[in-house]
């Protein structure tokens, strides 16, 4: 707290009143928290919205920086630069700083694969591993600025590739593993990319999934890849060498000096490219840059999670996605705390699989997202209580809407009612954490999300863009800028042309829908565009259609969500067919035609033929009565959250009658 003022205006009311059940933090717990009242979050928040530059500036010299900025912050909204003119690396920041220190010799990565393979990984040997894959890097041709695509499963390599990339300056785009060969195309074809990272296999419930045959095939889609990097697990592995222009990590790697001197990037600097979903089915390209992600990542780590020196997290994310960059990367190692990885699903082998690994390395903090809590849940108790968990101080939840009762669940049978839960949200374009407790400050309520992080402001809103009253629903929007926000071109000029931007009085619109419930909680309700949520992986709706579409036996096709108990949403589809009868081997034709294109991630889990799509009298389809056919059989809700389920599907569909077809 120090440099701070004591008392400022608070902007939030005084917590909490509510007949709902509340929780706070213990006294032991506060004890030690980087924030322990709610008047110290009140009063830094204040301090942070007033004077933002200062706030953020104050924070980010905690970190190195090789030339100071010149402007904290310029311009608003999507035009918005921050630290204007700093230099600074991200690799840098993850390793060198802390080798003069005792964490020089502490784990920074500790991994450990489904059958039992483990690694640790100290400060100073990543470091070295590191330097000396940039250099290998440099060798190969790779260049400041240049993208490289890293096609990995959740090992300790791919964290090496992505902190060599950000050493040296050049772009890396981390692939989820389970993307088609199709979908790699895609993105290799898209960035252009002459440099392709990737592995022999990965473990995934005891199958060895090859990798190098799926970028083999995205290569025959592609013509701009001049080299492949490939790291082999086992020599035993029948994997396909293509001499030309394939390059074998584990053979050049020796080869390789320990020096690499960091690259000072410019604060603007791009530092990785991920892709997202476009309204219209087509792929996003956007980017994060080095200073202002790097700044937001570290203090959110520190806040959110109350991260102290011995610390060990499992953010229990893959790396392909924003929260494995953030919270499994990132985030622990500026912080200089040992980030836990694992390789594998949370029920194999055995259903008690997550609880032996925390009670097997001590973890403290645990992150992960609702679907693997209903599946554990959804398990019973007796395999929780076979092992000793007593080492977890802090959970956390991420990714998708939470109901109270897996909330309560995770609460007192996993935190055992001692340890605070933080129920976070973030997107891909947020970069980081925007709502979330403050887990010593903040009181947390089953299924909300709580309050704005410090500089941030968010508002509810109607669809003119007019603040919303207590209770009523609305659509979530960022106001202004945050240092972790996205950009899309590499060119710091470029303008935006994304709706996200233009729909709410040039604030970021969310796409999500929210309640501002009294005392300051917000209730995430869902995505009221196109965009499905399911089991914690985001994919678009229109996309889907589009793959779909390009099937010759398909005419017309509309893909819904509908509620889960276990995924959060189902992928729902329905199809008329051009000329072709509808069978049940089409049926799975079509599913398995979309995870060919896309991934399964995208595979839809139903598949309706129809002889019409239904349509309304602007002609166009009535997405709401096949929401209604798709959710048939679903148990009714009650109570608050039937309440909330009406609101969310009116601000669904007015949302989607303004701007969709």
């Amino acid at each position: 707290m120090s440099g701070y003022p004591e008392q400022i205006n608070g902007v939030l009311p005084v917590l909490n009143k509510s007949e709902e059940p509340v929780y706070r933090a213990s006294e032991k717990f506060k004890d030690d928290a980087h924030y322990s009242a709610f008047n110290q979050y009140k009063n830094v928040y204040a301090f942070s919205i007033s004077d933002k530059e200062r706030f953020w500036s104050a924070e980010a010299k905690e970190l190195h920086w090789f030339n100071l900025w010149k402007e904290v912050k310029t311009g608003n909204a999507f035009s918005s630069k921050w630290f204007v003119d700093g230099k600074t690396n991200l690799s840098y920041n993850c390793l060198d700083r802390h080798l003069p220190t005792e964490k020089r010799n502490k784990a920074a990565i500790i991994w450990e694969s489904e059958s039992g393979e483990s690694r640790v990984l100290t400060y100073q040997l990543l470091f070295t591993h590191v330097c000396k894959f940039s250099n290998l890097l440099k060798k190969i041709g790779v260049k400041q600025g240049e993208y490289v695509i890293i096609y990995m499963g959740n090992i300790p390599e791919a964290v090496i590739a992505m902190l060599a990339c950000s050493r040296i300056g050049a772009i890396h785009s981390v692939v989820y593993s389970e993307l088609s060969s199709n979908a790699l195309a895609q993105r290799i074809n898209s960035l252009q990319c002459k440099f392709i990272i990737t592995q022999d296999f990965v473990q995934k419930k005891g199958n060895k999934i090859n990798l190098k045959n799926k970028v083999d095939v995205a290569l025959e889609n592609s013509s701009t890849t001049e080299k492949v990097i490939l790291y082999l697990r086992s020599k035993e592995a029948e994997i396909k060498i293509n001499p030309e222009i394939d390059i074998i990590w584990n053979d050049e790697i020796e080869k390789e000096t320990e020096d690499c001197e960091a690259v000072q990037n410019l604060s603007q600097h791009p530092l990785f490219s991920m892709f997202t979903n476009g309204p219209k089915g087509d792929l996003i390209n956007i980017l994060h840059s080095t200073g202002g992600y790097m700044v937001q990542t570290y203090l959110t780590s520190k806040w959110i999670f109350d991260v102290k020196g011995n610390d060990i997290i499992w953010s229990a994310s893959d790396i392909g996605w924003i929260s494995g960059h953030t919270y499994s990367v990132y985030g622990p190692l500026l912080n200089g705390i040992t980030s836990f990885l694992y390789e594998g699903v949370p029920i194999y082998p055995e259903p008690d699989r997550y609880w032996q690994l925390i009670s097997k390395y001590r973890i403290n903090i645990l992150y992960l997202n609702p679907t693997t809590v209903r599946a554990l849940m959804k398990l019973g108790n007796d395999w929780v209580s076979k092992h000793d968990i007593s080492s977890l101080r802090l959970l956390g939840v991420k990714g998708e809407t939470i109901k109270s009762e897996t909330w309560t669940w995770l609460y007192e049978n996993i935190g055992k009612g001692r340890c605070p839960l933080v129920d976070t949200w973030m997107q891909t374009e947020t970069g980081a954490i925007l709502i979330s407790p403050l887990p010593g400050a903040n009181e947390m309520k089953p299924g909300y999300t709580s309050c704005p992080f410090p500089g941030i402001e968010i508002d509810i809103v109607d669809l003119e863009g007019n603040s919303v009253k207590e209770g009523e629903g609305g659509y979530l929007i960022v106001k202004d800028s945050w240092p972790s926000m996205f950009t899309t071109e590499k060119d710091e000029k470029a303008a935006a042309d994304l709706n996200c931007w233009k729909q709410f009085k040039g604030n970021y619109f969310t796409g999500d829908a929210a309640i501002h419930e009294e005392f300051g909680f917000i209730k995430i309700l869902g995505r009221v565009d196109d965009v499905i949520k399911a089991a914690g992986n985001r994919v678009g709706g229109s996309e889907i259609e589009k793959v779909l579409l390009s099937h010759p036996a398909v005419k017309e096709t509309v893909i819904v969500k509908r509620a889960d108990e276990i995924i959060e949403n189902a992928i729902v589809a329905f199809v008329t067919l051009d000329n072709t009868a509808g069978t049940p081997l089409l049926k799975e034709e079509l599913r398995n035609y979309v995870a060919e294109k896309i991934g399964n991630v995208a595979k839809p889990d139903e598949l309706f033929f129809l002889d019409e799509i239904p349509k309304l009298d602007n002609s166009k389809f009535d997405r709401s009565l096949l929401r209604e056919k798709a959710k048939d059989g679903l148990k009714e809700l009650t109570g608050k959250e039937a309440e909330h389920q009406r609101i969310f599907e009116k601000l669904r569909e007015d949302y989607q009658n303004l701007y969709f077809d």
